[in-house]
């Protein structure tokens, strides 16, 4: 039974972070109020604030394991809204350098593949059912109010719906918007030092299109992800199921190699790719609506967690922490476990004297710790490319070297093949890579032995 710490908390966004922020604080306040500056509609569908969500999005098993945690049914819904079951490791054929296609075996779980549009509606579905959980819509958050003693933040200025300028007391504030520029700003406000971030520039491009599955498509696959050939060429694609029996095709590309957004180039492009899996199940494929296109010049990673300390009543999650790489499909995953995170925080605290104090320090040391295996999940292959901005470390080339011969020891070892993916979904940290007998195969594999 949860005990109730706080009168209102107010949470700006109601992206993946912002409706999972306020699903894991509404057992402990007794109002939760979502503050969001789009009108959200009433039925799945895209929107201003979301302008990369007509492109290929995934939920990770970590995500979807979250999200099941904290929102009971959740998988059940999205099955029912038509999210197509991919069995990982055998239904998504994977072609990379090497291996076309990696073996293919069942790993043990499902993924659900679906619009972004259609988790995100299901997800605030299930959230507004919460009573104490609300929405206001078409409203500008305009900064946050700082404590006189510029020890923490005591509300929000904004405007509602109407026009209308108000401020909202709050026992604590969640920052979920894209940037995170409302907390920089309060940071810079009451003069604390400067943050430090991690950045890595990989300037990608990608354009996207939606067909509908037709009468002969293959069968022994569901979805095809054609990885790029890393470090020669940046261009991949990602071809996978939605609802309503449809494709969503997302192909991407690297600095000037950018996909078009007319139809003959997009074909063309898509014709181009290194293998021609992806091109001969789309070239007789209907294709439904506009070509949608996004880029994404650099990922990025702001170290809350090595602040000596940080106002109370305020909190930054997701994309407001951190901005990945989208073409690794992390970010809605990692928002989701930050969520479930703070969930078990302030279970955790609820009995203290003070719940509230000093819950920031404790929340950036797990976020700290759940970005840490997408992080680095990215940055090696993203680092990889001579012209990517960003520091390597002094052994990049040693870890290049242990990725590539892991990869071809999964190739051989289910086993092995599984615990990849068990970390690229985010169910096990990269830790486990270090594991003294899979590093001596690892080793010896790359000295030319027998593994």
């Amino acid at each position: 039974m949860s005990t109730t710490i706080g009168r209102q908390a107010v949470v700006v966004g109601a992206g993946m972070g912002g409706l999972t922020a306020a699903r894991a604080l509404a057992d402990y306040f007794e109002r939760v109020l979502i503050l969001e500056r789009d009108v959200l509609p009433s039925l799945p569908g895209d929107r201003a604030g979301i302008p990369q969500g007509k492109h290929v999005h995934a939920l990770l098993g970590g995500g979807q394991s979250a999200l099941a945690e904290m929102l009971p049914g959740f998988e059940g819904c999205l099955r029912d809204s038509g999210a197509v079951p991919v069995r990982v490791g055998l239904e998504l054929r994977m072609e990379r350098s090497g291996y076309v296609p990696f073996p293919a075996r069942d790993l043990g779980w499902d993924s659900l593949w679906m619009s972004r549009a259609q988790i995100e509606f299901t997800v605030r579905h299930l959230v507004c059912a919460v009573p104490n959980v609300e929405i206001a819509q078409n409203c500008r958050v305009a900064g946050f109010i700082a404590r006189p003693d510029g020890s923490g933040i005591q509300g929000i200025r904004w405007t509602d719906s109407r026009g209308v300028e108000d401020t909202i007391a709050s026992d604590i504030v969640i920052d979920a918007t894209s940037e995170g520029r409302l907390t920089l700003n309060v940071l810079d406000s009451l003069g604390r030092p400067k943050l430090e971030e991690t950045t890595i520039g990989v300037d990608v491009a990608y354009s996207t299109a939606v067909f509908a599955i037709p009468e002969d498509a293959p069968v022994d696959w569901k979805g095809v992800f054609c990885l790029p050939q890393v470090p020669k060429s940046g261009r991949g694609g990602l071809l996978g199921p939605l609802e309503g029996g449809r494709w969503i095709l997302t192909l991407a590309g690297r600095r000037d190699d950018v996909p078009p957004g007319d139809a003959d180039g997009f074909m063309a492009y898509a014709s181009e790719l290194w293998t021609p899996t992806i091109y001969n199940a789309i070239k007789d494929a209907k294709r439904l609506g506009e070509i949608a296109r996004f880029r994404f010049p650099e990922s990025r990673w702001r170290h809350y967690e090595r602040l000596a300390s940080f106002p109370r009543g305020l909190l930054p999650i997701g994309d407001a922490i951190c901005r990945f790489n989208p073409i690794y499909g992390q970010g809605m995953s990692v928002a989701a476990q930050e969520a479930r995170a703070l969930q078990r925080l302030f279970a955790s605290r609820q009995d203290e004297r003070d719940p509230l104090g000093g819950i920031a320090s404790g929340f950036f040391a797990e976020a700290q710790a759940l970005i840490d295996t997408p992080w680095a999940n990215a940055a090696m292959p993203d680092l990889a490319y001579s012209d990517a901005r960003g520091e390597r470390p002094a052994d990049f080339e040693q870890r290049l070297k242990f990725g590539a011969a892991l990869t071809e020891l999964s190739a051989r070892d289910p086993a092995v093949h599984k615990l990849i993916a068990e970390v690229q979904h985010l169910l096990k940290p990269r830790t486990v890579y270090q594991d003294p007998d899979l590093v001596k195969r690892v080793l010896a594999l790359m000295a030319g032995g027998r593994v």
